[in-house]
């Protein structure tokens, strides 16, 4: 058979079950775009900036039982996508990264993207591949995807020279992909019996679960109930444990966690860890308490005992490991709330919650008032996103992911400008699904454009700005240790213009007494198709447990020295001003 380089990529994405690409055309790849055009399965995605197509690819793998798949040009191409791929290759997504690459059949140097595109990826990809046939094209497309979506997922980048795009070549068979296996390493039944083992003698013991226990919540909820544990979840995994659960506490356990966690904790002496890294967000700068013993399932082997040290390792696929381990804790053998737990959990959470309420915004928006009516408006399988700052917080501290509901967020890889490219990939793959953004006015100003790629499509999603003029999350960050903002003011955007600009609908919360009517005409104008910028005049003056909890953290890792200088420096300039 002869057939082109691209007509193989096209074959090769449709037997993945691709129903989706994302990315701008230019000349190393549109041969590519010429053969996804003729699919009846794949529809190529033209985006704003190739950023916003690497974060779009990110949400499809994160709300989709699909791959999110790049198509972009290389070199520039690439450099625009690289937070994305980042954000993707630092929190375990999957993606396919495919890129054109120069002509390998001609000894011009200097061609227009010629680098090496290999070293280029390396760092942020499970592995780089380059296509050298016309042969190689669908076992190579094959291989990317079974690396990225086994062991703990992660971009994989192919790279196909363009001559072979658009040449035929002479291939042998048309291959389909095969079987994939998860987790190649064997669950060792001895493990599961010891993790029992520890769970059974401890005093108290506690769960905290990662993404990686995401499609684990059946078998969480069993084993916390059989154990009466209470369940702390990191910020990615926010909706693997429903937080209507009376064993639920909130995100981390330690100083930077909501009260319910904290004093639920206070007393546990092992913590079954599941999918869970122990980073610096989900540990809030490694503030969390020692426990005297952790068992830690993770299904990557470096990310075991990383940080804190581990009584029992398990490699395997939180699932599997999970269910296994409910199985042999068996049924629960207590009766009721035996331990005060549950009751510890909810009379905390109440009390929270009512600091909040009783906080005084003024004449802006409480964003415990904002999210109770965030909570009253949606389904229970909405999908949540948010992006990185103060807001991000304020979501996992008083937005309940109960039910079905589905929460993503950059995390590790920390990337401002997520949201409102990534909402759109969520409603593209989910359009029966209401699909909410709560994003800061600094992030929003990253990547606003993306908005006409919803409207293009009539994507009704809901963009909440907290809007407060700032970067607020690094103006909190500056204004207790140095007593002064820097770089952190931002330049005001009129919000309704540039709604109707990209064809957006524009609501506006102002105060308290708009929430609930301002949600639901914003909600109104979704499910007709439109997308919608919602202004929210949010109070950022109250700080959340987490901004407390993690500057706390940091001050107290300097030394005597460094701490007392920082302090008299912002003891001096808010005296002096």
């Amino acid at each position: 058979m002869q057939k082109t380089g691209a007509w193989l990529l096209k074959t090769a994405l449709e037997a993945l079950g691709v129903r989706h690409t994302f990315g701008i055309p230019g000349v190393h790849t549109t041969e590519i775009y010429d053969e996804l055009n003729k699919s009846n399965q794949i529809r190529p995605m033209l985006v704003t900036h190739e950023g916003g197509a690497s974060f779009m690819a990110d949400a499809v793998s994160r709300t989709s039982d699909h791959i999110g798949v790049l198509v972009v040009v290389p070199a520039a191409g690439l450099t625009h996508a690289m937070s994305g791929i980042g954000e993707a290759f630092l929190d375990g997504i999957p993606m396919l990264v495919i890129s054109g690459g120069v002509r390998t059949d001609t000894d011009h140097k200097y061609q227009l993207h010629d680098m090496d595109m290999q070293a280029l990826m390396a760092p942020l990809t499970k592995k780089t591949f380059k296509v050298e046939s016309h042969e190689d094209v669908m076992p190579i497309l094959f291989a990317a995807y079974d690396c990225a979506m086994t062991g703990e997922p992660g971009p994989v980048y192919v790279e196909i020279p363009v001559n072979i795009q658009f040449t035929k070549g002479k291939v042998s068979q048309i291959p389909e992909p095969a079987p994939l296996k998860l987790c190649t390493k064997p669950l060792a039944a001895e493990d599961i019996t010891a993790a029992a083992e520890i769970l059974r003698s401890a005093k108290q013991p506690g769960l905290f679960l990662g993404w990686g226990a995401m499609k684990a919540r059946n078998s969480a909820i069993t084993i916390a109930e059989s154990l009466n544990a209470p369940v702390a979840t990191s910020l990615q995994g926010l909706a693997a444990f429903p937080h209507d659960h009376p064993l639920h506490t909130g995100m981390g356990y330690g100083i930077a966690a909501v009260p319910a966690a904290e004093d639920a904790f206070a007393d546990c002496d092992v913590i079954l860890a599941v999918g869970v890294r122990f980073g610096e967000i989900a540990t809030g700068s490694y503030s969390l308490p020692i426990p005297q013993k952790i068992i830690h399932v993770d299904i990557n082997p470096d990310a075991l005992g990383a940080n804190y040290d581990a009584e029992l390792v398990i490699e395997g696929d939180a699932t599997e490991v999970l269910a296994a381990l409910a199985d042999r804790l068996g049924p629960t053998e207590s009766s009721g709330d035996s331990n005060g737990i549950a009751a510890l959990i909810a009379d905390r959470k109440q009390s929270y919650l009512a600091e909040w309420r009783d906080h005084k915004s003024g004449d802006r928006v409480n964003p415990a008032a904002f999210f109770a009516g965030l909570d009253r408006a949606l389904s229970d399988d909405a999908i949540i996103l948010t992006d990185d700052g103060n807001h991000t917080f304020l979501a996992a501290e008083l937005m309940p992911i109960s039910g079905d509901r589905h929460f993503i967020s950059p995390t590790d890889f920390n990337c401002m400008g997520y949201c409102v490219p990534a909402a759109i990939a969520a409603k593209l793959e989910n359009r029966e699904k209401q699909v909410v953004g709560i994003v800061g006015d600094g992030a929003f100003l990253m990547t606003a454009m993306e908005i006409l790629t919803a409207t293009a499509d009539d994507l009704g999603v809901v963009y909440f700005i907290f809007s407060d003029g700032e970067l607020s999350q690094i103006a909190q960050a500056q204004q207790v240790p140095y007593s002064r903002k820097v770089c952190t003011v931002l330049p005001a955007l009129k919000y309704e213009p540039f709604a109707r600009s990209v064809g957006a609908a524009y609501v506006h919360i102002a105060t308290d007494k708009d929430v609930d009517q301002a949600i639901a005409q914003a909600l109104d104008y979704a499910e007709k198709g439109q997308p919608v910028v919602v202004e929210v005049t949010i109070d950022y003056s109250k700080k959340t447990r987490f901004t407390k909890g993690a500057l706390k953290a940091n001050l107290d890792r300097f030394d005597f020295a460094t701490k007392m200088r920082f302090i008299g420096r912002a003891l001096t300039r808010k005296v002096t001003g």
